[in-house]
């Protein structure tokens, strides 16, 4: 009777660590799905535009394709005031300006993709438009020894065709939720002003590098950034990594949360202030 006894608590033992790995392995594909489900549940696929969080941090980006190039003046003022940020560039611009590509890299500032020739992306049908994205990730990290690793789409312009192309070649696609206004000439006081007043938890703020005013803006939107308490952090370490969905409807990256977790406070959104 003991032997059969034991027996039974062996196979009872057994049994109860293959369910848990079975639960486990049913949680993991839950929230694979859920992410999926979630970011399409409107039918409409959305970019990143800010960042779920609770601390008081944001992200500077700056595009490279057209104009007066302004890099190395902004690149002074980045490294001046220890801020690093994102430069998502065209593979034109990267061989236009390949010394400036290594400089953007050599001083810790991440890379993105901004295509290779800054077409519509919405006129393009996706086999080409991911040619522009293969040719131009190719010429950035010809040129700077680094792939870049998320994509902005140029002009803002992005569909369910678009997002989808750049997932297929492994990309997030990240947009903004302040436009500086750099690109229409806009005055330093006018950029700061406008920046401060927008400013949240998790923001994501476009500038370029072809600004007329943007390195003389950046030192005061640093400055004050910072008396408010908030830190201007790399794009890479402001985006969540592990299971995170977009949101359809304000495009928060937010945190797919385990059950025992559902309940945990996220960060205020822009709609939320």
């Amino acid at each position: 009777m003991l032997v059969v006894i034991g027996r039974n608590w062996y196979r009872l033992v057994i049994a109860a660590v293959v369910l848990v790995a079975l639960v486990h392995a049913v949680e993991i594909a839950l929230f694979g799905a859920a992410k999926a489900v979630i970011a399409t549940v409107s039918g409409r696929l959305v970019p990143v535009y800010f960042v779920a969080t609770t601390e008081k941090k944001v992200a500077f980006t700056f595009e490279g394709a057209f104009g007066r190039d302004r890099t190395t003046d902004i690149l002074g003022v980045l490294k001046e005031h220890e801020v690093r940020a994102a430069f998502f560039l065209s593979g034109r611009w990267v061989h236009d300006h390949p010394l400036t590509a290594r400089q953007i890299v050599s001083e810790g500032h991440d890379l993105g993709n901004y295509t290779y020739s800054v077409p519509h992306p919405n006129s393009l049908p996706a086999a080409e438009l991911k040619r522009e994205l293969e040719k131009a990730h190719k010429a950035i990290e010809e040129v700077t020894g680094r792939p870049p690793k998320v994509f902005r789409p140029p002009y803002g312009e992005y569909s369910n065709k678009v997002i989808e192309a750049a997932r297929d070649l492994g990309y997030e696609t990240v947009v903004w939720s302040i436009d500086s206004l750099d690109w229409r000439g806009a005055p330093a006081a006018d950029m700061k002003a406008r920046v401060l007043d927008k400013v949240h938890k998790g923001a994501i703020v476009r500038f370029h590098v072809t600004g007329a005013h943007t390195a003389e803006a950046l030192p005061l939107i640093i400055s004050e950034l910072k008396k408010q308490g908030y830190a201007v952090v790399p794009l890479s370490s402001l985006l969540l990594d592990g299971s995170y969905y977009i949101h359809p409807h304000t495009g928060e990256q937010r945190p797919i949360e385990p059950p025992g977790d559902a309940g945990r406070r996220e960060g205020r959104s822009p709609s939320d202030a």
